[in-house]
Parts: C-alpha cells; sequence; structure tokens
C-alpha cells in the first residue's frame, strides 16, 4: 500500500519532465519557425501557408534576359587528352555535350516542377579543356526575352552537359568528379544585374 503514493508521485514527476521536455521542444520550434518567417517571405515559390506554387508573372513586363552558369568536371590528365584526341569509346564526346546541354536548357519546365515554360531564344555552351585541373569547364549561355529569367535554364544546361561527358568517359575513368556548378551572371528583370565573385 505504501509503494503507490511513492509510484504516483514518480509518474507525476515524470510528467512534469515530459512536459517540460516536450515544451522545451515545441518552444524551439516555433522559435525557428519564427526566425525562419522573413526568409520565407522572400522566397516565391512558397505562399503564405508554406505550399510550393508556380510564380504567378502575368504582370510582369517581357523584357530581355540573359543567365549564365559555369561547372567543371575533373579527370585524369590521360583520360583528359584521350576525349581531346578525340579517341573515347563512344565517339564525339564534346559534341553530344554540347548538344545534350542546349536540349536540356529547352526542357527545364519539365525537370524543375515549378519552371515556366519559356520560348529560349539562344542557347549557347562553351566546353573549354582545363590541363591545370585537370578536366573541362563547361559554359552556358541562355536568353529570353519574357516575364522570368532563365538562370534554372542555364544551370540545366551545364549540368546536362558534363553528366553526358561523365556518362561518355566513365567506361575509361569512374572516379571523375562534377564541381563548381553556378550562375556566373544574369541580366534583366526586376532584381537587376548580378555577377558572381570570381
Amino acid at each position: 500500500m505504501a509503494s503507490r503514493p511513492k509510484t504516483a508521485a514518480r509518474g507525476a514527476k515524470n510528467g512534469t519532465e515530459n512536459g517540460t521536455k516536450n515544451g522545451t521542444k515545441g518552444g524551439a520550434k516555433k522559435a525557428l519557425a519564427k526566425a525562419a518567417a522573413p526568409l520565407a517571405n522572400k522566397l516565391s515559390h512558397i505562399d503564405q501557408r508554406g505550399e510550393a506554387h508556380m510564380v504567378d508573372v502575368s504582370a510582369k513586363p517581357q523584357t530581355e534576359r540573359v543567365a549564365v552558369a559555369e561547372g567543371k568536371i575533373i579527370m585524369q590528365a590521360e583520360t583528359l587528352d584521350m576525349v581531346i584526341a578525340g579517341n573515347a569509346l563512344k565517339g564525339d564526346v564534346l559534341g553530344a555535350a554540347r548538344l545534350a546541354g542546349i536540349m536540356a536548357a529547352k526542357r527545364t519546365h519539365s525537370l524543375i516542377p515549378l519552371c515556366h515554360p519559356l520560348p529560349i531564344t539562344k542557347v549557347t555552351i562553351e566546353i573549354n579543356p582545363e590541363h591545370a585541373l585537370p578536366g573541362f569547364e563547361v559554359q552556358a549561355t541562355v536568353k529570353v526575352t519574357g516575364q522570368t529569367g532563365v538562370e534554372m535554364e542555364a544551370l540545366t544546361a551545364v549540368s546536362v552537359a558534363l553528366l553526358t561527358i561523365y556518362d561518355m568517359v566513365k567506361a575509361v575513368e569512374r572516379g571523375m568528379r562534377i564541381e563548381g556548378i553556378r550562375v556566373l551572371e544574369k541580366s534583366g528583370g526586376r532584381s537587376g544585374h548580378y555577377r558572381a565573385e570570381k
């Protein structure tokens, strides 16, 4: 009989501790949500309820917009020399990568869920060998006259061009690394001109 009050007391203590812990966790979550609120307000693809949606750009004016993105693939010097010499097992590596990048830019809206389909007017893919890496640097320039920018198209073009190089050369070297994919420059639109720091 004497053990019951102890058990009840222990239960009350545990309840208090659990309540305090849960309260602390709940408070921490609320604090994090409050701190993240100003940032969330800047995310154009997230509405006031925190749900993802496609941005309505119908009220924006049509302007010329350009985006440049870059990335690199790093490989062994022997692999780089082989690709430059045109001796890769699957044929014209750089030609295929260039074409893949152009096609990817045109299909970005079908790969990235909230991107708008855009009437792209220009896609240029430059692939340059860099012996200092060793490897290749890929740069994509995308242009459109429209109501939204083409940063995602440029990034997608670079990514797919680099992946194509990897795919065509992986039989020789599987340890190649794709790195440094980023927006290098963009112009047009309300946010104006942007250029990444070197």
